[in-house]
């Protein structure tokens, strides 16, 4: 299905793009391995390991809504996750 490898890559692009932005921000500010930094990172990996565990489940009822759901969790925990981001600049 295309959609879920669709899905799958805005997961991992998203979620990775939020990853190399604290590491850009960190070093422009010469902040390397601060805690906060650390913690966002932590947290965009703990929401990729749930949410890929999410689109790999088989036994849900009804595949398409239980996609878009991962798809709205994505970006409220993007959303978050840039949040948090823009307070640690």
């Amino acid at each position: 299905m295309a959609s879920i490898r669709d899905l799958k890559k805005d997961i991992n692009n998203v979620l990775g793009d939020i990853i190399e932005a604290v590491y850009i921000l960190e070093n422009t500010q010469q902040k390397e391995g601060s805690q906060e930094g650390t913690a966002i990172i932590d947290q965009a990996i703990e929401t990729f390991d749930t949410l890929i565990a999410q689109v790999n489940q088989k036994d849900v009822p009804n595949r398409k809504a239980h996609l878009k759901e991962i798809r709205a969790s994505l970006e409220k925990e993007a959303t978050q996750l840039v949040e948090r981001l823009n307070t640690l600049g």
